[in-house]
């Protein structure tokens, strides 16, 4: 009887410690056709590409529940080698390729094809000479199959971008028994014209009856590539669709479909805002791994919550680390009408802006130093306060720091036995709440909090979000919230700003609805937008 899904991952279930990534979630892709995947970051579509191709994440970490069928068969994958064999390949988003080989010999690694010798004929065939004529002419055939004319003996390292994802497509191509492949987030490095011809030869591909899981947050491609569309979110199946019976709006609404659900209730502001801005940003490029920033323009008002929202990789978390002067970045700058010079911390600093960083054990924190020097850290190096005078020199002054310590541990209720206490030893909210003392302490006109609740308890989380509150309606203090949690910047932020492909996408209401959130993320503009 023949089988009428290629592949079939019936309610996968996998736990990471008490927290649930994945909960029943089932994905059906039949033989030759282009079956998108969607979600937002966090709603197990990695996940669930783990558990397919066996990675050692999946089962070093428990395993998983369900059932997996290729070909109508159960199977048990336990390596990406077993999910190779079943017929199963992936087209990465970030290369696989070895830049010092030629095309060829990147197609061809691990499957080279050899011919005999005089040697191999009396030691056996393991001396066997490399067939570079027979491997030249599969990866002339691979290639072709991909609409690419370029010799393949070139290397690697000298191909544009768009060509090397190219080639990784051929390399999957030319192995034999291929039955799905997965394509993850293949146009993200491609020129729209390279885009098109990437979803021409999905389809031809397809036509083959090559089965392919298309991965991407572009809705437009979706709806030009793909046959059926899967969303999950919260790692729990949406729905599965053909795409005839769906649009850009209703996917947008699925991926984030939480509607009121999880807005935290935010005092009211009693003072309306002065219309004034505060910080303007001007044709901003940023050189972030990952997140970078290209060509971004945004102005912020003062007394203000901003959210910053987005996909993984499109450069919100590189906004702020660029304004900041963490890494290489140029445009234009103005804070409360003064440009400021880029590429400089410290002045960034001196200015009074101050940051939160997302990284708060490699870049927050000095986790091995006590609460009190964490907190009066930056304070003591860029404006030279907490210090003492001793003859000619300056020095610490241990009073100080450690009555401003317990403030500022009192005010933010960060759970320690001693401002002493090692930095390391506490917990994630503890920590994070020491990162905002670090700024607090810094006396800014200007905070940026980049991720703040990541890795933290719910309880944590209302505490960090209650604090920003509390400063801006307190204080007026101009705060620009970076968040992968979309609920987070719906509850506190005035304005939610959605970053795609290193811009600015949309600017939205929180009460902006779920598709427009969901179109802004995939890089659409929508037809209202926040002033």
């Amino acid at each position: 009887m023949p089988f009428e899904y290629v592949l079939e991952m019936n309610h996968i279930t996998k736990h990471y410690g008490e927290s649930t990534v994945l909960s029943e979630a089932t994905l059906q892709v039949r033989p030759g056709e282009i079956h998108a995947l969607l979600g937002e970051n966090g709603a197990g579509k990695s996940t669930l590409m783990n558990i397919l191709f066996g990675m050692p994440v999946i089962h070093s970490t428990g395993g998983f529940k369900g059932e997996i069928k290729v070909g109508g068969d159960t199977v048990n994958i336990h390596s990406p080698k077993e999910a190779m064999n079943l017929g199963i390949g992936m087209v990465h988003q970030e290369f696989m390729l070895i830049p010092g080989f030629t095309i060829t010999e990147n197609i061809k690694l691990n499957r080279e094809i050899s011919k005999p010798n005089l040697i191999s004929r009396i030691l056996g065939h393991e001396l066997e000479s490399l067939d570079h004529a027979a491997m030249k002419r599969d990866a002339r055939a691979a290639l072709d199959s991909v609409g690419v004319d370029i010799p393949e003996n070139t290397l690697v390292r000298t191909l544009p971008v768009g060509y090397m994802q190219f080639v990784e497509i051929a390399r999957e191509i030319d192995k034999t028994g291929v039955k799905l492949l997965v394509f993850d987030e293949p146009t993200a490095v491609l020129t729209e014209s390279e885009a098109d011809q990437l979803i021409a030869v999905m389809k031809s591909i397809a036509e083959r009856g090559i089965a392919i899981i298309f991965i991407t947050h572009r809705l437009n491609e979706v709806m030009k590539a793909a046959d059926t569309v899967t969303v999950l979110r919260d790692g729990k199946l949406v729905g599965t669709k053909p795409i005839s019976q769906t649009n850009l709006t209703d996917m947008a609404g699925m991926m984030i479909g939480r509607g009121e659900e999880g807005i935290i209730d935010t005092p009211s502001r009693e003072h309306t805002l002065s219309g004034k801005v505060a910080l303007r940003v001007r044709d901003l490029f940023v050189e972030m791994p990952g997140e970078a920033v290209k060509g971004l323009d945004l102005d912020v008002m003062e007394g203000e919550i901003i959210g910053i929202g987005g996909l993984a990789g499109q450069g919100k978390v590189g906004l702020p680390n660029g304004v900041m002067g963490l890494y290489p970045s140029k445009g234009t700058v103005e804070l409360f009408g003064e440009e400021l010079p880029l590429n400089d911390p410290t002045t960034a600093l001196a200015k009074g802006l101050s940051m939160v960083s997302e990284d708060r054990r490699g870049v927050g924190l000095l986790l091995e130093e006590s609460i009190e020097d964490n907190i009066a850290f930056n304070a003591i190096q860029v404006k030279r306060e907490f210090l003492t005078r001793a003859g000619f020199f300056k020095l610490r002054s241990g009073r100080a720091v450690r009555e401003h310590a317990k403030e500022m541990i009192q005010n933010l209720d960060i759970r320690c036995t001693s401002p002493a206490q090692s930095t390391g030893t506490l917990s994630g909210g503890n920590q994070q709440k020491v990162c905002i003392a670090r700024a607090l302490t810094m006396k800014p006109r200007f905070l940026f909090v980049s991720e703040p609740t990541r890795g933290i308890d719910i309880g944590a989380k209302s505490l960090v979000l209650d604090t920003l509150v509390r400063l801006n309606r307190e204080q007026g203090l101009t705060i620009v919230m970076v968040s992968s949690e979309l609920m987070e910047l719906r509850s506190i932020c005035d304005r939610i700003v959605i970053v795609a492909e290193g811009k600015v996408a949309s600017i939205l209401r929180p009460d902006s609805p779920d598709a427009d959130f969901g179109l802004a993320m995939s890089g659409i503009k929508t037809q209202e937008e926040a002033i």
